[in-house]
């Protein structure tokens, strides 16, 4: 049962990383398994198999976690891609309505997690802000697919794990990669998941214990970065829908719909913790 119940939350946090906006670091958390992933994933070791101590790697692998709960983002991935593919290609402009949704509430959410605002959380979103809205532009990333800016890509986008609040599908859309990973899953090009998923683990392996310090630490501070980048990469879907027909009754519906949903969600793990 407990292994069904890590799998279940795994499809979940699968389902919330296909879709920029929402963050399958926040699902678990509020499904109860943020603080076991963190300090299951702070225990890996590399430098153990480069010394040779292939059964102390071992026995500090948490497996009852890891594959369970792989396997159900990995099944929520493939699932979700296709459907995400089809949207992109045949309803862009509902389709980022409903991503413009998502983000928008996403960082409400942030917002008021941070507290009583100060010059120091203000100046923090500012710079997320502006990092994110240049960052952007439509000629930023979107024409750079290399297999170092994917590998590149892989390493940042899974830092959205540990960062509750921020998705991993945001981080790839505001680096100009979402369509392009989400057509690789969909058609199971073999080169670019391999390096992609290369980069997430020397991602999550390199960064977890530094932002797990940051988020215990200067959290609010964290909170009102993320909460400027979040803001700031609206320029992405706002640009999207411009390009692709331009604001009409079905644009809005799904942009409120995105937004509703992220706070139904919040409403119903919180009610539930």
């Amino acid at each position: 049962m407990e292994t069904l119940l890590i799998f279940l939350r795994g499809l979940l946090m699968g389902m919330a990383d296909a879709v920029p906006g929402v963050s399958g670091g926040t699902i678990a958390f509020i499904t109860g398994i943020y603080h076991r992933l963190i300090h299951a994933i702070s225990k890996i070791k590399i430098s153990l198999l480069f010394k040779g101590k292939f059964k102390k790697f071992y026995t500090n692998l948490d497996l009852k976690l890891f594959i369970p709960l792989g396997a159900g983002i990995g099944v929520a991935l493939f699932t979700f891609s296709k459907i995400m593919d089809y949207l992109l290609t045949n309803k862009p402009s509902i389709t980022f309505a409903f991503f413009f949704g998502l983000i928008l509430a996403s960082a409400v959410i942030l917002i008021k997690s941070m507290g009583k605002l100060n010059l120091k959380k203000i100046l923090f979103a500012i710079v997320g802000f502006i990092i994110a809205y240049l960052l952007s532009s439509p000629t930023t990333f979107s024409i750079n697919h290399s297999l170092p800016f994917i590998f590149l890509a892989g390493a940042i986008a899974i830092c959205a794990m540990i960062l509750p609040g921020i998705s991993g599908a945001f981080l790839l859309l505001l680096l100009g990669q979402y369509q392009f990973i989400i057509t690789a899953i969909h058609e199971f090009n073999l080169k670019v998941l391999a390096v992609f998923g290369l980069g997430t683990l020397t991602g999550i392996l390199a960064f977890s214990k530094l932002l797990d310090h940051l988020m215990h630490h200067f959290k609010t501070l964290m909170f009102a970065f993320l909460t400027g980048l979040m803001l700031g990469s609206l320029r992405i879907p706002v640009t999207k829908i411009v390009e692709t027909g331009g604001t009409n009754i079905p644009v809005l519906l799904l942009g409120i719909l995105g937004f509703l949903l992220v706070f139904i969600m919040e409403q119903f793990f919180s009610k539930k913790n």
